[in-house]
């Protein structure tokens, strides 16, 4: 038999279920506390509260360890493709050649979209943000994908998490294109996954694209690491949505608006945005003194998770480096204040006892401003490769026969009871 824990309120003694996973650590089941005690649990943020069971992703973040179905993502990041962690994250395990072969032929013959669906993209301002369009686009796609929005259905199921995968890229390209005045591009079948949308975004009518294979490998790796990681805002949302048996397209629209938020999917954006602000190495010290007087804040460091250095870092610092070299930016003013930043938050006290470590964030940004890419896209490039992490979640979540629709409590602090009063009278 299990252990328990024993909670006593009021003079009334619940016992309740300890649960252990296959690692981190151990969970109260409160799941019969209301019922026999008459009381709620407090969490706001939800930070020690598990809202479900899931298998497809583990983070120890005092350890700075990210699994992905139980392989670390550094060896995905460096050894595995996209779509091969996409199949990954969908079905449980790695695919052998036959499997990987039918799934990128799923996915690559599903990137078109409906013909009618680039007049919704003309709906917009030609100054509308990219997601906007993003969080607007995907939601219609239900509009035009209704044979594949019954949720019970696990053929159903697959076929809309493949045309979500596949068609993210095609959407995102037109938010760019749309927002520059360039013509849109469609997806050709011999390209790969990132070369297709690189493609995409910076091919034009005029003159011929030509692949390039260590940007291609850099684009493939950042949407690696960001694939998926765990219960975070966006991923909860997209749970909560789907809760109530919301068709998936509307479940990752409502992850996009989540993942929208600064505090989430716009981090990268702010990191660079302070590098920039900076300008140049020699402002550092007069910046670092700023953020321990809290007169600054310090972008790109720490995470509510790892307490710990990040993993996606690691790996990140890596293609950031050959990026910028390969496109003739190893001197980039940004890139040494990034660089000269991180060895002094690294070797400071007042920063290593905070753990402020860098995160993916840091060098995320700077790499997709060397690939082409505005500030403003960052976040859709989230949004592109968080989609099958959503999708996974998602379709965990429906077949998970213990999940609920999603109800949070309160603790009311409102007026008491009280009597309505007449306009003439009050």
């Amino acid at each position: 038999m299990g252990s328990t824990a024993k909670f006593e309120i009021d003079g009334k003694t619940v016992e309740l279920p300890v649960l252990r996973g296959t690692d981190g650590p151990a969970v109260v089941d409160i799941r019969k506390l209301y019922a026999e005690a008459d009381v709620f649990t407090y969490d706001p943020g939800f930070m020690s509260t598990a809202s479900c069971e899931s298998k497809i992703t583990f983070i120890d973040g005092d350890a700075g360890i990210l699994l992905h179905r139980g392989y670390p993502i550094m060896e995905l990041a460096e050894q595995s493709s996209f779509l091969e962690v996409c199949y990954l994250l969908l079905h449980g395990e790695l695919p052998t050649a036959p499997q990987f072969e039918e799934f990128e032929h799923n996915i690559t013959y599903h990137t078109m979209i409906h013909e009618q669906f680039d007049r919704f993209f003309m709906g917009f301002r030609r100054d509308a943000h990219p997601m906007a369009i993003m969080t607007g686009a995907v939601g219609a796609l239900s509009a035009f994908y209704h044979d594949s929005t019954n949720v019970n259905d696990p053929a159903q199921r697959m076929i809309s998490a493949h045309r979500m995968i596949a068609k993210m890229p095609t959407i995102a390209a037109r938010a760019f294109k749309y927002s520059r005045g360039q013509p849109f591009v469609f997806p050709r079948n011999e390209l790969s996954y990132a070369e297709n949308f690189l493609r995409m975004c910076f091919s034009v009518p005029a003159e011929d694209w030509v692949p390039n294979p260590v940007l291609t490998k850099a684009m493939d790796r950042i949407f690696i690491l960001h694939a998926d990681h765990e219960q975070n805002a966006s991923t909860s949302t997209v749970r909560l949505a789907g809760s109530s048996g919301a068709n998936p397209f509307a479940c990752i629209a409502a992850g996009i608006a989540s993942l929208w938020g600064p505090k989430h999917g716009g981090a990268n954006e702010e990191c660079l945005n302070m590098l920039m602000e900076i300008g140049t190495v020699d402002k550092i010290p007069e910046f670092v003194q700023g953020v321990k007087d809290r007169r600054y804040l310090l972008m790109g460091f720490g995470h509510r998770v790892y307490k710990n250095y990040d993993p996606r870092a690691t790996v990140m610092q890596k293609t950031c480096h050959e990026v910028l070299a390969e496109v003739g930016a190893g001197n980039d003013p940004i890139l040494q204040v990034a660089i000269e930043l991180e060895k002094v938050a690294l070797s400071d006290p007042y920063f290593v006892e905070r753990k402020l470590y860098p995160n993916v964030d840091f060098y995320s940004g700077i790499t997709l401003r060397a690939l082409g890419f505005p500030p403003e896209m960052f976040t859709v490039l989230f949004a592109l490769a968080r989609t099958v992490g959503w999708i996974a979640q998602w379709k965990e979540m429906i077949e998970d026969p213990s999940q609920k629709i999603g109800r949070p409590r309160q603790i009311y602090t409102g007026a008491p009871a009280r009597s309505f009063v007449s306009v003439d009278k009050r």
